[in-house]
């Protein structure tokens, strides 16, 4: 188990050396560290703030990566790829791989309840770290320690299946730079409580599927479906 206050160590494996080393400490000082080292004083501050920080920052880093580099995904797509980067199981398995939990300040009853491996106080502590290293260094230096990691995460998000059928036909056609993927809106059928539409996926005018649903985006998906079977790759 590393000791707590090696921070040289955790430094190093982050790849950033912080300038105050008191925003470091702070974002690994847990709640129960803080109420359990009361002092007539006070309490140290706990890395809640931080963590506050650092989850807006890891969101806009997040969202400004995957919207520059998915440009295909509607908003519905980039927001599915986002929640899987910024979930609790993805932060917790990210401050495992750089040992975290070895480094976080506990109070005595989280540490006998093995809180250093509890993914919502590893989860916290990754995102207030990168809340640390945003105020001590900035943006760019939040950016070069965590898109690494995202861009891995957003890559294995797609694995799972996040990515949905008019994902995969977008990302099939875009093989082609040339090649334009549009959906045709061809029929609105029924009273206007309860609709059906339906949508053609067309590539450069041609018809490559038909779908209907009772939301467009539903019909774009099953049109999307369809047409994924013209290139092989069958839903």
């Amino acid at each position: 188990m590393n000791l707590p206050n090696d921070k040289a160590l955790l430094e190093e494996r982050i790849g950033y050396v912080f300038s105050d080393k008191t925003l470091l400490t702070n974002a690994l000082t847990h709640s129960s560290y803080c109420n359990e080292n009361r002092t007539p004083e006070g309490a140290p501050p706990s890395n809640e703030r931080l963590e506050f920080l650092g989850d807006s920052v890891l969101s806009i880093i997040v969202s400004d990566y995957i919207y520059k580099n998915y440009s295909a995904f509607d908003e519905g797509d980039l927001t599915k790829v986002r929640a899987a980067v910024v979930c609790e199981s993805t932060l917790a398995r990210l401050a495992g791989e750089i040992g975290l939990g070895g480094f976080i300040l506990l109070g005595k009853g989280e540490e006998s309840t093995r809180g250093r491996v509890r993914k919502s106080i590893l989860s916290d502590a990754f995102e207030a770290l990168l809340g640390a290293i945003y105020l001590d260094g900035g943006i760019e230096k939040a950016k070069e320690f965590l898109l690494p990691k995202a861009e891995k995460a957003a890559l294995s998000a797609l694995k799972k299946g996040t990515e949905d059928y008019k994902s995969r036909l977008q990302r099939i056609t875009q093989e082609t730079p040339e090649e334009i993927l549009e959906y045709r809106l061809i029929a609105e059928n029924g009273p206007p409580h309860d609709k059906t539409f339906t949508v053609e996926a067309r590539l450069n005018s041609n018809l490559l599927g038909i779908g209907s649903g009772k939301t467009k985006r539903q019909a774009e998906q099953n049109a999307a479906k369809e047409a994924l079977g013209f290139f092989g790759d069958f839903a």
